[in-house]
C-alpha cells in the first residue's frame, strides 16, 4: 500500500506529543525492537515495512499504525517458522516463497 495514490488526502491529527496513544502500541513498539536485536528481523526495518506492504489492502487500511507492526511482526515469524504453523499464516509463506522464487 506504501505510495500508492488514489486514496485520498492523508488525515493529520493534532500532535498531543505523545509517542504511544496505548499502553499496547509501546509493548509492540518493545517487542519488534527485542526480535531485531535477536536476530529475527533485520534491524534496518526494511524487513518490517516489506511485511507491511504485503499487509492485504482491505486489512491494512482496517489496522492502525501499531496494529500494522503487529500484524507484520506475526508474518514474518510465522514465514520463518518462529511461530506454530496453525494454518492461518501458511499462505503467506507460500505468498513470500513464490514471490521470492
Amino acid at each position: 500500500m506504501g505510495g500508492q495514490t488514489g486514496f485520498g488526502p492523508v488525515p493529520v491529527a493534532d500532535d498531543d506529543g505523545r509517542f504511544f496513544h496505548a499502553d499496547w502500541e509501546a509493548r509492540v513498539y518493545a517487542l519488534v525492537r527485542a526480535l531485531q536485536r535477536r536476530g529475527a528481523i533485520n534491524p534496518q526495518f526494511d524487513e518490517l515495512r516489506d511485511a507491511i506492504e504485503r499487509i492485504p489492502p482491505a486489512e491494512y487500511l482496517a489496522l492502525s499504525y501499531y496494529e500494522r507492526w503487529l500484524r507484520a511482526a506475526q508474518m514474518l515469524l510465522a514465514e520463518k517458522g518462529l511461530l506454530p504453523d496453525d494454518g492461518d499464516h501458511a499462505g503467506h509463506r507460500e505468498q513470500r516463497e513464490q514471490r521470492d522464487g
